[in-house]
């Protein structure tokens, strides 16, 4: 394998530090390889005085990252014990916590898709730059599964209902959406990426983003914030798509029509996520929330299916079971939550595993 053929690169240039997941037929999707080596440069440039600014980036013209190696969780709660994907998210976990916690700029140029696992690596960032080109979700609803990596307690944070909305439907959002649901900080311009980045070698962020920084264009939720805050506001998956529906907006008819696509059970475990998000506080202990969630996802049938039907197959036509809304129950919802006793993610430490009600 030569350098250019590894699946992340690491250079230096004055005093920024580069990663570059290296991917590009693969959306920069990430693995656990990957992961790794990020962990471990970051400790490395953590304690070298010379580095003063940490920036991420993705090859190709495509995007960011897509999100993390879904075929191989496929393969692996398919076929496995799913021991692989939960030592991977247990990594990658750990490597979104430390992001947000890093003491020197990390710089995340969030170009083009920025999904999932994507996310993680992005948006728990210090400086985070969006262009008009990105695109942004957290669309695991639609494999079965629900948002991880940090993404719980970002939608959480968003005004009002727009990070409800965003978990639950998967819809992609552009830059100045982005800004307006807390995701990004920056918009700059596709085309002055290179200058920007270039910049950074030689000037302290601040100063960097000064000569490149614009207002975006402008996004569609502040628009829809009236139904969106009005409709998703309810306490059940099925009381949302009942206003949804009786709304009146084509965009809100569109929202239910896209949640009855979904997984039932994905989304009313993305629901609780989300409330009970909103209450735990620090990143960490969301964290490991989402790490039992993630645990508890690949002993059901839908993470599975929903990889398959998008995926593997990509005949778009999942089977989900429950396949409705109204048999997925609270015990279903719950099981989702249960402790991990002695395989817990451990983030916030042992005083914090205590559940929280919502």
């Amino acid at each position: 394998m030569t350098a250019t053929d590894e699946p992340v690169l690491f250079h230096t240039t004055g005093r920024a530090a580069h990663i570059t997941l290296n991917r590009p037929r693969a959306l920069n999707a990430l693995n656990h390889e990957m992961v790794r080596r990020i962990d471990a440069v970051l400790t490395a440039w953590e304690h070298d005085p010379s580095v003063e600014t940490v920036v991420i980036t993705g090859a190709g013209e495509r995007g960011l990252c897509a999100g993390g190696d879904i075929r191989g969780i496929h393969d692996d709660a398919r076929a496995g014990d799913g021991s692989a994907s939960a030592a991977f998210w247990r990594d990658e976990y750990r490597l979104n916590a430390r992001i947000a916690r890093y003491p020197k700029p990390y710089v995340a140029v969030m170009d083009g898709i920025v999904m999932g696992g994507g996310v993680g690596v992005s948006a728990h960032g210090s400086v985070r730059i969006v262009t008009e080109r990105s695109r942004i979700a957290m669309p695991e609803t639609g494999i079965g599964f629900v948002p991880d990596v940090g993404g719980t307690h970002l939608l959480a944070l968003a005004p009002g209902e727009l990070g409800t909305h965003l978990a639950l439907t998967g819809a992609q959002i552009g830059a100045a959406d982005a800004l307006l649901c807390g995701l990004a900080d920056h918009f700059v311009p596709a085309d002055a990426l290179p200058h920007f980045i270039g910049d950074l070698a030689d000037q302290p962020v601040r100063e960097a983003l000064a000569g490149h920084v614009q207002p975006p264009l402008r996004g569609e939720l502040a628009g829809r914030r009236e139904w969106i805050d009005a409709c998703y506001a309810a306490d059940t998956v099925e009381e949302i798509v009942d206003r949804l529906l009786a709304h009146g907006d084509p965009a809100a008819k569109e929202a239910a029509e896209t949640l009855l696509a979904k997984s039932p059970t994905a989304l009313k475990v993305t629901l609780a996520a989300v409330r009970r998000a909103r209450r735990l506080g620090p990143l960490e202990r969301v964290l490991d929330q989402e790490y039992r969630v993630s645990c508890a996802a690949l002993r059901t049938p839908d993470l599975v299916e929903g990889i398959r039907a998008q995926v593997i197959d990509k005949d778009r036509d999942p089977h989900w079971s429950p396949a409705t809304l109204v048999e997925v129950t609270d015990a279903d919802v719950e099981r989702f939550f249960a402790p991990l006793g002695d395989h817990e993610l451990g983030l916030a430490g042992p005083d914090a595993a205590t559940e929280v009600a919502w």
